[in-house]
């Protein structure tokens, strides 16, 4: 016990927030089993969640008191060993609950573990390394990196990039965005001026932007324009590829579009207007909305939303528990959760501006993008500013693997920021 205190104390407001959000989520858990008609699969996933926290503590204690350099070392070695598993998920994987066809998950007699939570960590990690080997000091503005071409985002984008497409062929796009935001992070992080990081998702906006034609001419002189203006900086081949691949999404986007399951395409659709399908795709929007909305300034009360008492809330303990806070602690509980995990956030930047270790900053910096991405995206979802799909809410939701893997990242992170 001794020691769990002696390695709580390395950051202990960081530490003390995230036992405060995981006891919380353990809490809104069991909230979400209290049902007018009883569910044994949400009723007893308190229970299941609070031996996953206890797992997580002691992972933390356990990691927190690796050798760091150890730490650098491993990441090769678990990188590849989640790419390995990643691709063995989509051989003998299974789903969860109503997510049919989907293959996020190895079961092990009546255990399931889901590989990509491995993944994030590992693939963090091997991307550290890498973009430590490439900087002369880490943090974005600092005047300190070195002069970044557009092709020196090659190498990291192809590391983070193959367990992305493995997440993808699952399908998995809720955890998929976690890469993305890991990669993007880091990126940043690593003094790649801003410029280049549009260049870089500007084909992802291009398929947006493409299904009306008078939108996606203005995205493309624009696009013309900004290159023109960064011509010095850009040998021509990145000039023409950058251009090339921008009109080529935009050329395919139709049949990108038509090549999406029905379901993804309702999802596409009723988040742009909800009222589309109400009963079908866009239910669980509609729910989410009325719960939170339902909820007020303060609330209905700890067990007590309506919402979620008659199930009309789906996936209330794992993607939508945030409106279950909105329905049962309303405006101020919504608050103080986003507040907690800003808190979180802004910890895990200051230790990755303290640390004297390059390797160690970028690994701070990816897990901030891998968690801000989930807050962001699945909070974001709940009320209808990002397309609804399937992400967790680190610490919060219910999750065994997902858990146990928040918190060997916490540990991770305590851990190398004092490397020093």
């Amino acid at each position: 016990m001794k020691a769990l205190f002696s390695r709580w104390a390395l950051d202990s407001g960081f530490i003390l927030a995230l036992l405060a959000l995981s006891a919380f989520g353990v809490a809104m858990i069991y909230s979400t089993g209290q049902l007018n008609v009883p569910s044994p699969v949400v009723e007893g996933a308190w229970i299941r969640q609070l031996v996953w926290f206890v797992f997580g503590l002691t992972a933390f204690t356990i990691i927190s008191r690796i050798s760091s350099n150890w730490i650098e070392w491993i990441s090769v070695p678990a990188y590849v060993l989640a790419v390995v598993l990643l691709a063995v998920t989509l051989v003998v994987g299974t789903g969860r609950g109503t997510a049919a066809g989907v293959t996020s998950f190895l079961q092990f007699g009546g255990f399931q573990f889901q590989p990509a939570e491995v993944a994030k960590i590992a693939t963090i990690l091997a991307l550290a390394r890498l973009m430590a080997s490439r900087v002369e000091a880490p943090g974005h503005g600092s005047g300190r990196s070195r002069s970044w071409q557009l092709t020196d985002v090659i190498a990291p984008c192809a590391l983070v990039g193959l367990p992305l497409l493995l997440v993808l062929l699952q399908p998995d796009l809720g955890t998929a965005m976690a890469f993305v935001g890991i990669l993007m992070a880091v990126l940043f992080w690593s003094g790649i001026p801003l410029t280049y990081l549009f260049l870089l998702v500007s084909p992802a906006i291009a398929l947006i932007v493409s299904f009306n034609t008078w939108l996606f001419s203005a995205y493309m002189v624009a696009l013309i324009g900004l290159l023109h203006l960064r011509r010095s900086r850009l040998y021509t081949f990145e000039y023409v590829a950058v251009l090339v691949f921008n009109l080529a999404v935009g050329t395919v986007a139709r049949l990108l579009w038509d090549s999406l399951a029905p379901y993804q395409q309702n999802r596409v659709l009723v988040f742009l207007d909800p009222g589309l399908d109400p009963r079908q795709a866009g239910y669980h929007l509609v729910q989410s909305k009325v719960a939170i909305g339902s909820g007020g300034m303060t609330g209905k009360g700890f067990t007590l939303g309506t919402q979620k008492r008659f199930d009309f809330l789906p996936e209330q303990h794992t993607d939508f528990i945030f409106a279950v806070i909105g329905e049962e602690f309303g405006f101020v509980g919504t608050v103080l959760v986003l507040s907690g995990f800003a808190y979180v956030l802004l910890r895990l930047i200051r230790m990755a501006t303290g640390t004297g270790s390059h390797f160690a900053s970028f690994v701070l910096f990816g897990i901030f993008g891998a968690w801000i991405t989930h807050v962001f995206v699945n909070t974001g979802m709940t009320v209808g500013l990002v397309p609804v799909t399937g992400i967790p809410l680190p610490f919060i939701s219910y999750g065994g693997s997902f858990l146990l893997m928040c918190w060997v990242a916490a540990a991770l992170a305590v851990r190398v920021a004092r490397r020093n």
